[in-house]
């Protein structure tokens, strides 16, 4: 990460600083893709061990998925303790600590006796993950603002999209050489990888001056100001119901792919890797569309589109209408209609707040990953079938629509008042 001295650009971030353009902006955004791929590759890689977990534990479906459940709360839980340190200490000291747990949690996966136990050394694994998604979202807070934070988000997400592609087709191959816990033995191996990344290609964003000092109080203060930013809530709302219907996929998809349509574990990866492309494109094209349209209203579109394709899927799924083509088609539809959405949202709610970028990012990946962690017992208990996960994606992005239609249409009320006051 370069240091701010180091930056050669005419564009300055909200903090005041410049930001990076070029090979330095390039860099950046490749080192914090791959340090952000430990998340998607730590939830998506042993998606297709679900039914063997369940199997060589003894445990049902449902119970199988709450260690995905508990990856989601660690990821949730981590970002709020790792927002704030970052914003006290700095961005490197608790990316290389996050690291070092999620380490530590994947090697005694291995040995796990049960699926309680495993379930709770999966929140470890998920609270050092969170480490690298703080960090990588405040890092372009620090140092990007406006469209081009939007912009950066979908080029790293274009760096990080290649994970969830990868992570279920090389746990696949996995599964045909070693049981599932070799799944977290590769996980290990790729975490001290990353860590030595971490060491030694990241430099500091956020200089000491930026830093929050005196303890618990700035901390407490930040999120009590981020609570009461309505705004801010509102996009983290619909950021967190965007990503709920990536994870209500995530969740259902390896029982859905499998056990209804018959797939084997690796045709699953490969289905899989299909959607996680389509997301990709959508993030990639959202750069080309953001030289025209503002974030805000590729969000809202985007979010029309997916209530729509998820409407289809829905009917499709209950209906049992088209084998595996009618529903997977739609599913694309949806899932790259929310591909606008994951980048979009979050730059919105973010850019509002530059000067505790680690205390918002971490608020955000809390909702998102919070949220996320509801939706596989949400599916598994509504059936863990089509129309379970259908109807779970679709909730989510209809909420999502309606609460960005209402704080739009407020927002825009409240601009109208500032600009007849001023005109009187």
């Amino acid at each position: 990460m370069e240091k701010v001295a180091e930056h050669s650009t005419s564009t300055s971030t909200s903090a005041g600083v410049s930001e990076p353009t070029g090979w330095a902006r390039a860099r950046i955004i490749l080192v914090l893709g791959a340090l952000v791929a430990l998340v998607p590759l730590t939830i998506d890689m042993y998606l297709p061990a679900l039914p063997a977990i369940g199997e060589s534990l003894d445990a049902s479906s449902s119970a199988t998925q709450l260690t995905l459940t508990g990856t989601l709360l660690g990821l949730g839980l981590g970002q709020l303790v790792m927002g704030p340190f970052s914003d006290a200490v700095g961005r490197r000291i608790p990316l290389i600590v996050g690291i070092a747990v999620h380490v530590a949690a994947s090697l005694l996966c291995l040995i796990a006796p049960n699926v309680l136990v495993l379930g709770i050394l999966r929140v470890l694994q998920g609270a050092g993950g969170a480490a690298g998604m703080v960090v990588a979202l405040a890092s372009v807070s620090d140092l990007f603002s406006g469209r081009t934070a939007a912009t950066t988000l979908s080029r790293l997400m274009l760096v990080n999209g290649a994970a969830p592609i990868l992570a279920p087709t090389l746990g696949g191959m996995i599964l045909l050489q070693l049981s599932w816990r070799g799944v977290f033995a590769v996980l290990a191996v790729l975490g001290v990888v990353l860590l030595v990344l971490a060491s030694l290609a990241l430099r500091e964003s956020l200089p000491p001056e930026r830093r929050h000092k005196g303890g618990m109080g700035p901390v407490l203060r930040s999120y009590r100001q981020l609570l009461s930013d309505g705004q801010f809530m509102v996009m983290i709302l619909v950021a967190a119901l965007g990503m709920s219907a990536l994870f209500s996929y995530i969740s259902g998809a390896s029982f859905v792919l499998q056990e209804q349509y018959g797939l084997n574990q690796q045709q699953f990866g490969v289905v899989f890797g299909l959607g996680a492309l389509m997301i990709i494109a959508s993030t990639q094209f959202n750069v080309v569309l953001l030289r025209r349209f503002s974030p805000k209203r590729i969000v809202s579109g985007a979010l029309a589109v997916a209530t729509v394709a998820g409407a289809v899927l829905t009917t499709v799924a209950l209906l049992g209408l088209g084998g595996l083509p009618g529903f997977f088609v739609p599913l694309l539809f949806m899932l790259g209609a929310v591909g606008f959405v994951l980048p979009n949202a979050p730059a919105l709610a973010l850019e509002r707040h530059g000067d505790s970028g680690g205390t918002a990012a971490a608020l955000l990946g809390a909702f998102q990953f919070g949220l996320g962690a509801l939706m596989a017992p949400i599916v598994g208990l509504l059936g863990n079938d089509g129309p379970a996960m259908a109807m779970t994606m679709t909730a989510g992005v209809l909420i999502a629509l309606i609460a960005l239609t209402v704080v739009t249409k407020l927002s825009g009320s409240n601009h109208a008042d500032e600009a007849a006051a001023e005109a009187a």
